[in-house]
């Protein structure tokens, strides 16, 4: 009997210790952030291409047999570098022909000069007789008729100069562009023309692309032209670059009802980029409204609802809540939860409805850690 009664005693002591020791743990940690109100905003997932500024043929401006390629189909170059070099043998010869021709129009011009300088001259020597009564009158007004035809020579010359030092510009604008120079810097991607082959003015010898100024197009929804506006981001996926809306070309596709969109970069361009590639874009544009919103990590499935835990006071409360779209890493909230509320967004997986907590924010837990 009195041991039985003794193992009672002592089965309520272990118990009694046992409760005891559990009243003494200390409730988790769990992260908490605050429910807010933010600007609205529409999101939507496009696909877009790249796109060049820049990229064509470059023309030759003269006709000439082609005597030299400088570059390879993948070659970069700078703008003004050289690409293709004509045979300029009858360029030169043209040149000095020109260059003789403005000479022999100079040498004519002076030539008629100096001629009305000597009629100028013995017409002052017969106004010295004006007064005389030996003044030729006859002889001058030959000289005043001579001299006004001599003006004429000069003007006359005058104009084959002009025209020959034009002729000349010419000739030599010709011979400068035997040398066949890249308009832009750019990769080449095609060589058109081989050595020995004859070009006429215009074709072209080389095609060329600016890589170094890229653009996105990308065809929107005219639903979301109304948002085109500096509020709009885009993002490159997967790199995360931003872009923003250059223009919108004013053409709609009857059959999709979109219209282009160019997309210009706010990052630095991303070096893999292509043209042609197609490319996933992200866009999402301000609606000048505000909503309710809360953290992704705060928002469990519970038997096919949404479900988070607010913290009041010292314990976690589970709620349920009514989402609507995705902003950013959050959910817009339509109903469940106000702004300024604490909800876990950390450490709630094994939560129970009522459970002490101590709540700590975001950075006061990395603070933590780096302690």
């Amino acid at each position: 009997m009195r041991r039985s009664s003794r193992l009672g005693f002592a089965m309520i002591g272990l118990l009694l210790s046992s409760g005891a020791g559990s009243a003494q743990m200390p409730p988790p940690q769990v992260v908490v952030e605050e429910v807010r109100t933010e600007a609205a905003q529409r999101e939507l997932e496009v696909v877009g291409r790249v796109v060049a500024v820049r990229e064509g043929g470059v023309a030759s401006r003269i006709a000439a047999p082609v005597r030299e390629v400088l570059v390879q189909v993948g070659d970069r170059v700078e703008a003004g570098a050289p690409l293709v070099r004509l045979d300029d043998t009858r360029l030169l010869l043209g040149f000095e022909l020109a260059r003789a021709s403005r000479d022999t129009a100079a040498a004519e011009l002076e030539q008629a000069r100096r001629s009305l300088a000597l009629r100028e001259q013995e017409l002052r020597r017969l106004e010295g007789l004006r007064r005389s009564a030996a003044f030729p009158r006859a002889q001058y007004e030959d000289k005043l008729a001579e001299m006004e035809v001599e003006r004429s020579r000069i003007a006359a010359a005058e104009a084959r100069l002009a025209q020959a030092e034009v002729e000349l510009r010419r000739r030599q604008a010709d011979l400068a562009d035997a040398a066949i120079a890249a308009p832009y810097a750019g990769v080449v991607t095609a060589r058109e023309v081989s050595p020995g082959e004859y070009v006429e003015a215009g074709e072209v010898v080389v095609r060329l692309i600016d890589v170094s100024g890229l653009e996105i197009e990308a065809d929107v929804p005219g639903s979301w032209l109304a948002v085109l506006t500096g509020d709009l981001t885009a993002i490159l996926a997967p790199s995360g670059t931003k872009l923003t809306p250059r223009a919108v070309i004013p053409v709609e596709n009857p059959l999709t009802r979109t219209r282009a969109v160019r997309f210009v970069f706010l990052d630095p361009q991303p070096a893999h980029l292509a043209v042609g590639q197609s490319v996933g874009l992200r866009l999402a544009a301000k609606t000048g409204q505000t909503v309710v919103t809360v953290p992704k990590d705060a928002v469990s499935v519970v038997r096919g609802t949404y479900r988070v835990f607010v913290v009041e006071g010292d314990s976690a409360q589970p709620r349920t809540v009514e989402l609507g779209e995705a902003i950013g890493e959050r959910f817009v909230v339509l109903s469940g939860l106000r702004p300024g509320e604490r909800v876990v967004v950390r450490g709630n997986e094994r939560l129970q409805p009522g459970q002490k907590v101590r709540a700590v924010t975001s950075s006061a837990e990395s603070g933590e850690d780096r302690g």
